[in-house]
C-alpha cells in the first residue's frame, strides 16, 4: 500500500491536505518540529502519525509531498531523492489531485480562509463537497461534486492550480519579502485569473480587480452599484448581519449571516454570486449562511469572567481594521483592547505607519515583540518603532499579560500570525490562577 508521508505535516495547508487523503482512505503520515501547533489537533483525532524529524522516516512505497517551508537539502527529501521516491511540493500534488473534482479556488490578500469555510459550508449543503482551508481544516467526501480550496498568492503558489473557478476576495500589497510592489501582485494576480476555466466572482469595489482581464466571464460583487450582485439595506446588529441582495439591479434575496462588518458581508456576497451562477437553490444557499459557525483563528471567542477574549490571525492594517470594526459591531458598549504581535521585520517595516493607523482605532493598544520567521529572524527595526507612532500604547510580554486584567468590561484582541497564542493563554492562565 502506498503510503503518503507529509514533511511538515503540521503546516496549515500540509495538515488540512493529509486530513482529505486520509478521510478518503488513503494511508496518511507525516513529520514536523516537536513544537505544538493548533493544527495537530485535527491530525490527532484522525490518529495520523505525527513523528520527529528523521531520514529514517522515509522508506519505500512513499509518496513525499513537501511542505514549502523545506527546502530540498532537508534531510528527509534528500532520502527520498536517494531512494528514488516520487517528491511533491504541496501545491503541485495538490493541483494534480483536485483535478478530478468542479474545483473553487479562493484567492485574494485578505478574506481567503473565512470565505474558503463559508464556501465549503455553504456549498455542501446541496452537493457532497470536499475541502481545504487555510486554518489547517480539511474534508475528504470519496463522492464529491466540488473541491474548495484555498489558493495563496505568496511566491505565485495559486499558478500551479488551473480551478474551474475562482473568487477573488481583493488584490492588496503584502508580503514584502517577495512582492516588489502592488503591481507585482497584480501581475501574479492577473497570470492566475487567465488559467481559470468556467468564471471568475471577484469584488468590484476593489480598484485593482476592476482591471482583471480573463477568458471567461468575471461577475463582479460589492456594496457599489455597478457591481453584478449588490449588496443593499444592510442592517448590523449584536446579533450578526442581514442584507438584500440584487442581481443587476433586480433583487434576489435577503439573507442573514452570522458575521460582523462589512468584509463579513463581501465573502458572503462572493459565495452567493458563486451559488447563484452554479444553480443553487437560494433557499439552501439562506439556511446554510445561518449555520456557519467561522473558521479557526478568524474572530474566535470565548468568554474569561466578565471579559470576550478573540483570537485573530489578522496581520495586515487592513485586516486589522476589519477585525476592530468588526469587534465594535458586535460588543459596542465594551471597550477593544488590541493585543498585536507583528509577524515578520520585512512587514513591519514596510507597513508601519498603517499598523499604526489600524491599531490606534481600538481604544487601547499592546505590543508583543516582532516576531520573525524561518526567513528572517531580525531586521533593521524594533517594536519600539511602531509603539512610539500609537498614543498610549504599552508593550506586553508573556510575563506581564496581567495588566489586561483592569479592562473588566473589554473585548481583548489577540491578533497576529505569529505565536500570539501563547501571550492569550498565559493571560488566561493568569485569570484562572487567581
Amino acid at each position: 500500500m502506498t503510503v503518503y508521508h507529509f514533511v511538515g505535516i503540521k503546516g496549515t495547508g500540509m495538515s488540512a491536505l493529509a486530513q482529505i487523503l486520509h478521510d478518503m482512505k488513503f494511508a496518511v503520515q507525516g513529520s514536523d518540529v516537536e513544537k505544538y501547533f493548533f493544527t495537530q489537533a485535527e491530525l490527532e483525532k484522525r490518529s495520523i502519525p505525527i513523528l520527529p524529524f528523521d531520514e529514517r522516516n522515509i522508506e519505500e512505497g512513499q509518496v513525499i509531498i513537501a511542505g514549502n517551508a523545506f527546502p530540498d537539502t532537508h534531510e528527509e527529501i534528500q532520502r527520498a531523492l536517494q531512494l528514488g521516491l516520487p517528491v511533491y511540493r504541496y501545491h503541485h500534488f495538490l493541483g494534480n489531485f483536485m483535478s478530478q473534482y468542479t474545483t473553487i479556488a479562493v484567492s485574494g490578500a485578505h478574506g481567503k480562509t473565512s470565505t474558503t469555510g463559508l464556501m465549503s459550508h455553504v456549498i455542501q449543503g446541496a452537493h457532497p463537497t470536499s475541502f481545504l482551508i487555510g486554518d489547517g481544516t480539511g474534508k475528504g467526501v470519496e463522492d464529491s461534486k466540488y473541491f474548495v480550496f484555498e489558493a495563496c498568492e505568496y511566491r505565485r503558489h495559486f499558478l500551479s492550480y488551473r480551478p474551474d473557478y475562482a473568487i477573488m476576495t481583493n488584490i492588496d500589497f503584502d508580503h514584502p519579502d517577495y512582492f516588489k510592489d502592488i503591481y507585482d501582485v497584480f501581475s501574479a494576480f492577473q497570470e492566475m485569473a487567465m488559467q481559470v476555466g468556467k468564471g471568475i466572482i471577484a469584488c468590484g469595489d476593489d480598484e485593482q480587480l476592476q482591471q482583471i482581464q480573463a477568458k471567461v466571464p468575471v461577475i463582479f460583487y460589492g456594496f457599489g452599484e455597478d457591481n453584478d450582485f449588490q449588496a443593499r439595506n444592510v442592517q448590523k446588529g449584536t446579533d450578526g448581519t442581514r442584507f438584500d441582495v440584487f442581481v443587476r439591479n433586480a433583487y434576489y434575496g435577503t439573507f442573514q449571516i452570522t458575521g460582523y462588518g462589512n468584509h463579513s458581508v463581501l465573502n458572503a456576497l462572493a459565495v452567493i454570486a458563486l451559488c447563484h451562477y452554479e444553480n443553487i437553490d437560494v433557499e439552501i444557499v439562506q439556511q446554510q449562511l445561518l449555520t456557519f459557525g467561522g473558521v479557526k483563528r478568524r474572530f474566535s471567542e470565548k468568554k474569561v469572567g466578565t471579559q470576550v477574549i478573540i483570537d485573530d490571525y489578522a496581520h495586515h492594517p487592513t485586516e486589522i481594521t476589519a477585525t476592530i470594526e468588526a469587534a465594535r459591531q458586535k460588543y459596542p458598549e465594551r471597550d477593544i483592547v488590541a493585543i498585536f504581535q507583528p509577524h515578520t521585520f520585512s512587514r513591519t517595516k514596510k507597513f508601519l505607519d498603517e499598523f499604526a493607523e489600524a491599531l490606534s482605532k481600538a481604544d487601547q493598544v499592546y505590543l508583543c515583540d516582532i516576531f520573525g520567521s524561518a526567513r528572517e529572524n531580525q531586521g533593521e527595526l524594533s517594536i519600539r518603532d511602531l509603539q512610539q507612532r500609537i498614543d498610549g500604547a504599552e508593550l506586553i510580554s508573556v510575563m506581564t499579560t496581567e495588566v489586561l486584567k483592569k479592562y473588566t468590561n473589554g473585548v481583548l484582541i489577540f491578533m497576529g500570525a505569529g505565536d500570539i497564542q501563547k501571550f492569550e493563554a498565559a493571560y488566561e492562565k493568569e485569570v484562572k490562577v487567581q
